[in-house]
Formats: structure tokens, C-alpha cells, sequence
């Protein structure tokens, strides 16, 4: 599956809309509700629960929730620290948390805290929900230390009435673990059969042996080891290997069924190399195998495992008859991974630039309730087009390359995408050999020239090539390719080679090629589960003598599982629309009649053009039009800009952002600042995008829309509606809740404190070998609503899946051992933002394999428990961690795809619909769910899988609980894919993607573990996993950016 990079602007907001249409605005007048507090005249009715209060003092803060003292420990810069602007609203004015100017206290009782922390939405100020203690009782003119901190979070009072869970010890090593068990099946919902991409794989009686092998001299290439045994195998099965027939995982491992007539033999295999080597000659190599027993491999553990009487996975038992069940297709197609491509599966598609798509299938073996399963699902990826390479380097550049000569950008480009690619030559007849691409030659073939004897006589390519084969080399302006080793290279004339099919295209596609390639993969259900089916006829594993040898036998029909589609959950919308609640239909819903439950202000906003299409009086317009879509969505929105729209180059976006934010800040009345900028870009606008963010978010301290300009054009309603919901989050207003969640009512949630966590890490690209991975760390912010999220995020070692910054301790001068990192920079900011400490930790952690499940948990559970420990003696409050998944491959498909009750418009299952049993693991706490309704394609459900829980949640409670924040998700109005704290999560990571700087820049010292949080944290050393790796920090996000869901 290929993942799409976004160049251009989120543009429509998320999974889709519903549509929606302009109405009046009934009520009396607005007040502003800038960071919180009510400015003016009329008061927002927050829906069920909410009391709001009138407050004093001006503008939040611009703090990150830290004292200025602590910032320093952080290693930020100075210009960040003393600088407060985030106190707490009973403290008044523009005062910090302990820094800045200060004001009067408030009247009335205490109120929650309403200063967003970090990238936090701005909170709304309600009535706290239990009296408690003012969160801060220091002078604005004192600088609170750490313990003050630790002591005022001690200060907050627990819950009456919770009940105390036990907090686990965490296990030391994996060895000692065990996963939490199903605390029984899911029973809320509807229920139905849904169709699963698994077959049932009966469990053979045999009895299996394991056999070491080495091979010498070693290759790399499980190819050639592969070949190397499949000679072996040919040659003495039935003298030697007692008619046997082995499986090979082409490294180290043989599996027989029964055993050898020996424990260790010696042989001699004579193999004839594929490729030519750098004396143009095919060897004939001879290698030495020795195969050795290791033991028996154990399948009776394996079935004590499905019956769910031993809870640890015999992985070696999986893993032989996974090996089984790939020899034949290993032998019959290309293997990439776990999938395998063949041009004869589907047909094959260009993607442009000399590549085109190969259809596939992939295969795995896998523990389930209903025993082994074989899990079998569509693939497409890229291959190098078999054509000659003069075509191929016409496609690459795009032109006919005799028309004028090569650019030294060319020659980088086609070196790059020549690079390890297999050829063979056409100007010998039948004698095709194959050389391995190494590079191109420095000068064009004209001038090359190269020794044929001792005293060193040069010979040039074109005279060689005319006189040994009678070749006359057309293109002699082209560079020659290099082949074999640098120490002596070969040279071949472009035009004598041809590429040689079957070769993956493993570097990275570009935006057209990935579009193309998603458009080949993209089937409706009904055309996925036949072309499933089809596969599994094909691979006839009834008639494969590797699983016929082993006794395994699967079935041919795909696995039939109960399912229950949970209902969507109401949702709350402000009182002063039509409709002040909403119960989604299908997975979506629209905005007509509705008003956001909580409306941003937006005063002061300026617009600029970088699209060439679009003229002044229509980018105007636009603008008109998106206010007024903002304000009937129940926004505060100045229809007027600052200053009028400017239409500008892409080339100078940096010049142009600061001139015109300079101007339009200058014509503001002092304190004031630009609530929103408004960006028209080109539909292609390569790094424009990005380049955009980064300078809004890290320079200038700004949030912004871009709006392409084939949206501009269309002005569709929907798209505005979509917009206006991005930029009141982005303004920090809250677009609905779940109405559950304000009465109280969801279990495990509602009734104390809880705080959701969401966890992402991205990695670079393939091929991009330095790029550091991205983490990203998003909790909510608001309790009971949980709408809201703060995030961090910070670049880290290169693929490094641990997420390092979670919790850091290190030594200061002058303070002696001092702690931090993002779990607990959060904590402190869910406290100042609710007035309470949470009292339950949920953990939705994206992006861990399977293999990583263990390794990831014990060291971020360890990063969980020791920031809790950071802020308060014995403060434990229980966590559950979940694992998301989407990188899998199980599809459901419905029971009868003409049955109109039991399929959305797109032909997939209905969203809500979840599933935790016959396809879920034997013992451990899963569910698939597919929260989403789909659009096009067949849909994928979220694979969650419980890591750790100690709140006990039932399976209803938690598959409930993810299944409702789906459609809390704040870019539209339909229920997401995925649980929306992972998603932010992503999204966050995505863009902070943006704000590194290229290797080449010479800017800044690399600093070791380093992390840009938006507080200029740098430089700190990184615990964990490549703990020597130097990453470059990101640049810091602006303080009035990182209080709102900017990434949104």
C-alpha cells in the first residue's frame, strides 16, 4: 500500500463531508472568545452541562504552561523565557504562569482554566465540575521552581468516590510479559456475518525437523542461496535427502517433514552465475552446503496456542509453515516482502517515467480463534518497464534525448534511477548477458576510451563496438553505462542494453506516479473478494507438493465471521442553530441548521494569492464567501480583512508572508494581533505548501488556510463548510461533542478525570537514508468533552520507533537532576486546562508492527510511569495502551453485496461495524473496526490490539468508547478510520515533516537527541535506543501557534 505525500494543502478537510447550506444567524450578538475569555456582549450557550461564566482580564497566555525558570532548564532560547502570557484566568491580564504583567484577581468562583497549553485548541471557560483549589497562588512576579510545580499538581484533590485500581509492575523484560487477556466478547450492537479475506488452514500432523544450513562462500542474495538448494535438492532428493522435500527460507533454516537419513551432510553444488561479471564472463561457481539437524520443530505448542491454552505464539512453528506455503509461489513469481507480482496476475499499467504497475498478491500465515488462518489480500507496487534503456531514459526526462544534450541535473537523475538495475545486452544475437548497472561514464561515449594492451594503447568505445560486432553506436553523445566493480569497469553504449523484466522500483515515486498507482488498486469490494477468490483458485494449494508434503491443507472459501455494527453516538451542536443535536446517518452527517458548538473569533485576517489563475476580484470574493460560510457555522468573523488580497510568486513566498504580515500587524491597534491568514495556491505547487507552513508556524506566529485554486474556481458550498471547520479549530473553537460526553454517561471516562493520548512516529522515505523519523504526541486537553488536543513534537534517530522523548531526566548545574519530556510537559497542560489531574491515562498508540509490540511497550509504559512519578510521590494513575493499526491486510466484505441494508453507497460494510472474534487472536484483547463509511475502494478497519490495560475495560466499553471519538474527528463531518487522537498524532508529525531544514543547510550545530517542542528545547541528550545519533532540531513552533490544533 502505498502512502501518499501531500504537497498541496489538506484541501477539503479529512475523510470528506456532507453538504451543507447558508442560513441566518438567529440569537443576539457574539462576544469574542479569543483564547477563552468572553469579550463583550452575548454569551455562548455551551449545550447540556455547561455553565458558562462572565470573566475578567484580557488576552490569554502565550505560555507554554512552564515557568519561565524551567523553559531554562529546557535549554530554550532567552527571548523565550520571562516572556509569560498564559496565566490563569483568575490572575487576570496578559500575565504568565509566574512571569509577565500581571493583573487583578477575579470575581466569582474559581474557573476552570481556559489558557490553552502548547498546541492546544483554545479552551471555552466553563464551571469547573468540582470545586477545586486555584491553580496557581503565586505573585505574577515570582518564578515558580519544579517542586513548586510537583506541589501544586499534589494539590489536587481525587475524585470521591473513584474507585482504586492496582497499578501493575511493569515487567522487566518480554520474557516475564504477558499481554492482557479478551475480558470477554463485545455484546452491544446489531448483529450480522460479515465475509473475511482469511482461509482456514488445518494444522498438520507431521512431524517437522529443523536444519541449519550454511553455504560457502556466503552471498547476500537469498536468490542465489535459493538456487544453489534448488540444485541440491534436484540432484540428490532421492538419493540423499530420503525423498524429502524440503522448505527453504533462502538465509539459514531448512524444515523437512519427517527427518533426514542423516544429522549433518556435506555437499558440492556447481551453480552458473545469472549476471556477467567484470571479466565479461558467466562463472561457474562451486559452493560447499552443509546441512546440519537443529531440532525438532514443535507443532503440538502451536496448538495448545489456537486453543488458547498457552499464551505465547511458538513463533518457530508459524514461521515453518509460513515458509511451507511460500515456496511455490517464491519459485512462480517475483517476491517483494511478504507479497508476491507476476505479469500475468491483472493486467499491467503505466505510471509514467518508465515505470509500470504489477498486480500481486499477498500471503501470511497467522494464529486466530478459528485456528490457523492464511490470510491472503491484492497488492500492486512499481517495476522498471523492460525497454530498452534508451527508451527508459526518454521517458524518465520526458523528451526525445537526441534533440540537445544532457544537463548535469539530467545526468543526476537517470544515475539515480539506473542505479542496481540488471540489464542485458542486445548486440551479440542470442547471447544475452546480464551486467548490473554501477553508474554512467563522466564524458560522452565519443571520448571514451580505454587500454587494450600492456604498453597501454587506447582504443575508443565507438571504434571497439564497430569493429568487433559491427556495431555502429547511434547515440555517441550519450554517456556509456558503467558495469562491474569501479576498480574495473566495463562500459556498454545506452543503446545495446535492455532492462530486464521484473525488477521492483523500490526508490521513491513521485505525485503522479502514486496517484496512478492508487487509481490501479483502488477496487470496490465485490471486485476485490473475487479477485481474492481467484488468487486462491490459481495457487491451487491442493495440488502444491511443498504443502501436500507437509500435510497442510487449506480451505478455499473466504472465513465467515460475527460482527455488530454499533450505533453512532449523538452529537452536540450549539443551542442557538436549528439543531442543537445530531445523530449521524451512515457514518455522516452536514451542517445545515447547526451551529459549532463552541465558534472561534476571527477579527483581524489578511489573504494572499500565490495562484496566477486567480484574479484579485475573485480571490475577494472567495474570501467574502468563506467568511460568511465561517459565520452562519457560528464563528465571530470580521467580513473585512486588514488589508485588501495580494496576488503573489511562489518564489517569493518568504519575502512576500513577512511584508505583508509587517503591514497588516503595523495597521493594528497596538496589541493586537492577525487572527488568520488566508493562502490561494497553484494546484501544483511543489514545496510551496510547506515551505508556507513553516515560515506561518515557526517565523511569524501565525495560523493559515490554503485553498487551491481549484476550489477558488468551483466555490462549492460543501468546501466551504469543510474550510470553516478546519479554521475554527485552527482559531481554537471546538466544532461539536459528544453529547454522552457532556451528560456524563461513557463509561471509564466520564466518570473521573481521564486524558487521551494519541502517538504517531513518521519515518522519511525510502531511499532517504539520514532523514531523521518525526514523533508526534497529542493529548486531550478538555475533560469531560475530550474535543481537543495539545501535541508535541520532536525529530528523532533515523527509523527509530521508540518514541525517546516520552520522559528525559538529566543534570543541570545548578538544579541538580532535573526531568521533562512530552508525556509530562501534557500532563501539566491537561491540569492547568481543566483544573484537574487526570486520574486515568488511555495511550492510542499509531504505527507499531506486530514484532515491535513488546519493545515499544515495555519502553514508552516505562517513559508513562516514570512523568507521572516527575510530578507528585506515588502519583500512578492506571493506563491502558492500545495499539492501532492500519498497515494490515484484512478486509470484511458483507455477507451479500446486493443487500442494501447491509452496505454503505460505496458497496462496503456499514461504519460502527466491529468484529472480536474467529479472526482475532486466540487469547489476547483485539478488535477490528470499521468506523468509517467508505468512499471509494474497499474499505480498511483499524486493527486495535490492547497492550496494557489497567482499567479493565470490557470489550463494549472499548470498542464503544473508539468507535464514538471517530466522529469527534474536527475536519468534517463524517466518522474517521482511525481513532482521532492517532490521527492528529499523524497529522502532526506530518507537518512538522515541513519544518526541517535540507541536509545541505549549513544553519545551526547538529545537536545530539535534540527537540524542537516550540519552546526552543535543544540540545539535550537523547535516552534510549541510538543514543549517540545526531538529529538535527526542528525550529521552534510560535507561542500563539502551538495553543491551537494549527496541524488540522
Amino acid at each position: 500500500m502505498v502512502r501518499k505525500r501531500r504537497t498541496d494543502a489538506p484541501s477539503e478537510g479529512g475523510e470528506g463531508s456532507g453538504s451543507r447550506e447558508a442560513g441566518p444567524v438567529s440569537g443576539g450578538g457574539r462576544g469574542s472568545q479569543r483564547g477563552g475569555f468572553q469579550q463583550g456582549g452575548g454569551q455562548h450557550q455551551g449545550g447540556r452541562g455547561y455553565t458558562p461564566q462572565p470573566q475578567q482580564g484580557g488576552r490569554g497566555g502565550r505560555g507554554y504552561g512552564q515557568p519561565p525558570q524551567q523553559q531554562q532548564q529546557y535549554g530554550g532560547p532567552q527571548e523565550y523565557q520571562g516572556r509569560g502570557r498564559g496565566g490563569p484566568p483568575h490572575q487576570g491580564g496578559r500575565g504568565g504562569y509566574g512571569g509577565g504583567r500581571g493583573g487583578g484577581p477575579s470575581s466569582g468562583p474559581p474557573q476552570r482554566q481556559s489558557v490553552p497549553e502548547l498546541h492546544q485548541a483554545t479552551s471555552p471557560t466553563y464551571q469547573a465540575v468540582s470545586s477545586q483549589p486555584t491553580l496557581s497562588e503565586v505573585s505574577p512576579t515570582q518564578v515558580p521552581e519544579p517542586t513548586v510545580l510537583a506541589q501544586q499538581f499534589e494539590q489536587l484533590s481525587v475524585e470521591q468516590g473513584a474507585p482504586s485500581q492496582a497499578i501493575q509492575p511493569i515487567p522487566s523484560s518480554s520474557k516475564a510479559f504477558k499481554f492482557p487477556m479478551r475480558p470477554g466478547k463485545g455484546q452491544s450492537g446489531k448483529r450480522c456475518i460479515v465475509k473475511a479475506n482469511h482461509f482456514f488452514a488445518e494444522l498438520p500432523d507431521k512431524d517437522l525437523h529443523h536444519y541449519d544450513v550454511t553455504i560457502t562462500p556466503e552471498v547476500t542474495s537469498r536468490g542465489v542461496n535459493r538456487a544453489v538448494m534448488k540444485q541440491l535438492v534436484d540432484n540428490y532428493r532421492d538419493s540423499h535427502l530420503g525423498s524429502r522435500l524440503p522448505a527453504y527460507d533462502g538465509r539459514k533454516s531448512l524444515y523437512t517433514a519427517g527427518p533426514l537419513p542423516f544429522n549433518s551432510k556435506e555437499f558440492r553444488i556447481n551453480l552458473l552465475d545469472e549476471e556477467v561479471g567484470a571479466g565479461g564472463q558467466r562463472r561457474e561457481r562451486e559452493f560447499k552446503v552443509v546441512i546440519k539437524l537443529v531440532a525438532r520443530a514443535d507443532l503440538h505448542h502451536l496448538g495448545m496456542f489456537l486453543e488458547g491454552k498457552q499464551s505465547d505464539a511458538p513463533q518457530e512453528a508459524l514461521q515453518v509453515l509460513d515458509i511451507v506455503l511460500r515456496e511455490l509461489p517464491t519459485s512462480r513469481y517475483i517476491p517483494v516482502g511478504r507479497s508476491f507480482y507476476s505479469p500475468d496476475i491483472g493486467k499491467k499499467q503505466s505510471l509514467g517515467d518508465g515505470l509500470e504497475s504489477w498486480r500481486g498478491f499477498y500471503q501470511s500465515i497467522r494464529p486466530t480463534q478459528m485456528g490457523l488462518s492464511l490470510n491472503i489480500d491484492m497488492s500492486s507496487t512499481a517495476f522498471i518497464e523492460a525497454n530498452p534503456v534508451i527508451q527508459f531514459v526518454c521517458d524518465l526526462l520526458n523528451r526525445d534525448i537526441s534533440s540537445r544534450p544532457l544537463s548535469d541535473a539530467d545526468r543526476v537523475k537517470i544515475k539515480k534511477a539506473l542505479r542496481g538495475v540488471k540489464v542485458e545486452v542486445t548486440h551479440r544475437g542470442n547471447m544475452r548477458r546480464k551486467y548490473r548497472i554501477s553508474g554512467l561514464t563522466a564524458v560522452a561515449t565519443r571520448e571514451l576510451t580505454f587500454p587494450v594492451d600492456e604498453r597501454n594503447t587506447q582504443k575508443s568505445v565507438v571504434e571497439y563496438f564497430h569493429e568487433t560486432y559491427g556495431f555502429r553506436i547511434q547515440h555517441t553523445q550519450l554517456p556509456c553505462l558503467q558495469v562491474g566493480n569501479s576498480n574495473r569497469p566495463n562500459y556498454l553504449p545506452m543503446e545495446v542494453c535492455k532492462i530486464v523484466e521484473g525488477q521492483r522500483y523500490s526508490k521513491r515515486l513521485n505525485e503522479r506516479q502514486i496517484t496512478a498507482l492508487l487509481k490501479v488498486t483502488c477496487q470496490r469490494p465485490i471486485d476485490r473478494e473475487k479477485d481474492i477468490l481467484q488468487t486462491v483458485q490459481l495457487n491451487d494449494y491442493a495440488k502444491d507438493n511443498y504443502a501436500q508434503e507437509f500435510g497442510i491443507k487449506i480451505s478455499t472459501s473466504l472465513a465467515s465471521v460475527e460482527a455488530r455494527i454499533l450505533p453512532p453516538p449523538w452529537l452536540k451542536y450549539h443551542e442557538s442553530g436549528r439543531e442543537g443535536t445530531c445523530l449521524p446517518q451512515v457514518g455522516q452527517w452536514n451542517m445545515m441548521n447547526k451551529k459549532m458548538i463552541n465558534g472561534g473569533t476571527v477579527n483581524n485576517w489578511i489573504c494572499i494569492n500565490f495562484s496566477r489563475q486567480v484574479q484579485d476580484n475573485l480571490a475577494r470574493t472567495f474570501c467574502q464567501e468563506l467568511a460568511q460560510m465561517c459565520y452562519v457555522s457560528g464563528m465571530a468573523f470580521n467580513p473585512e480583512p486588514v488589508l485588501p488580497p495580494v496576488s503573489a510568486r511562489p518564489e517569493q513566498v518568504e519575502k512576500v508572508l513577512k511584508t505583508r504580515y509587517h503591514d497588516a500587524t503595523s495597521k493594528l491597534s497596538q496589541g493586537k494581533e492577525i487572527d488568520l491568514l488566508i493562502v490561494i495556491l497553484p494546484d501544483n505547487n511543489g514545496s510551496l505548501y510547506g515551505d508556507l507552513k513553516r515560515i506561518c508556524e515557526t517565523e511569524l506566529g501565525i495560523v493559515s488556510q490554503c485553498c487551491l485554486t481549484k476550489h477558488v474556481f468551483k466555490m462549492s458550498k460543501q468546501y466551504m463548510a469543510n474550510v470553516a471547520l478546519k479554521i475554527n479549530v485552527k482559531v481554537g473553537g471546538r466544532n461539536t461533542v459528544l453529547v454522552d460526553a457532556l451528560s456524563r454517561r461513557i463509561p471509564l471516562v466520564s466518570d473521573r478525570p481521564t486524558i487521551i493520548f494519541g502517538a504517531d512516529v513518521t519515518h522519511p522515505h525510502p531511499g532517504e537514508d539520514s532523514s531523521p523519523s518525526i514523533a508526534a504526541v497529542v493529548a486531550s486537553q478538555d475533560w469531560p468533552e475530550i474535543t481537543k488536543y495539545a501535541g508535541l513534537v520532536c525529530a528523532q534517530a533515523h527509523r527509530q520507533e521508540l518514541i525517546q522523548d516520552l520522559f528525559k531526566e538529566w543534570k543541570d548545574p545548578q538544579k541538580g537532576v532535573v526531568t521533562g519530556g512530552m508525556i509530562k510537559e501534557l500532563l501539566i497542560a491537561f491540569r492547568r486546562s481543566t483544573g484537574h489531574k487526570p486520574l486515568r491515562i488511555i495511550f492510542y498508540r499509531d504505527g507499531v508492527s506486530e514484532g515491535q509490540f513488546y519493545q515499544v511497550l515495555l519502553y514508552e509504559l516505562d517513559a508513562i510511569r516514570k512523568a507521572c512519578a516527575s510530578l507528585e510521590a506515588g502519583y500512578q494513575p492506571p493506563v491502558t495502551f492500545v495499539v492501532v493499526q492500519k498497515r494490515h491486510h484484512t478486509r470484511l466484505f458483507a455477507q451479500n453485496h446486493n443487500d442494501r441494508h447491509s452496505v454503505d453507497r460505496s458497496g462496503n460494510i456499514l461504519p460502527g461495524t466491529v468484529v472480536d472474534s474467529k479472526i482475532c487472536h486466540p487469547t489476547e484483547f483485539d478488535f477490528y473496526l470499521c468506523s468509517h463509511a467508505g468512499i471509494q475502494g474497499t474499505s480498511r478497519p483499524a486493527h486495535y490490539h490492547v497492550l496494557w490495560d489497567e482499567n479493565n475495560f470490557t470489550a463494549d466499553g472499548l470498542q464503544s468508547l473508539t468507535n464514538n471519538l471517530c466522529y469527534t474527528y474536527a475536519r468534517c463531518t463524517r466518522s474517521v478510520s482511525i481513532v482521532p487522537p492517532a490521527y492528529y498524532a499523524h497529522l502532526a508529525a506530518f507537518r512538522a515533516r515541513f519544518y526541517m531544514e535540507p541536509e545541505t543547510s549549513d544553519s545551526g550545530s547538529m545537536a545530539s537527541g535534540s527537540m524542537a517542542r516550540g519552546g526552543g528545547m535543544a540540545g539535550r541528550s537523547t535516552r534510549g535506543p541510538n543514543v549517540n545519533a545526531a538529529v538535527r532540531p526542528l525550529p521552534a513552533l510560535k507561542e500563539n501557534v502551538k495553543r491551537v490544533m494549527f496541524y488540522c
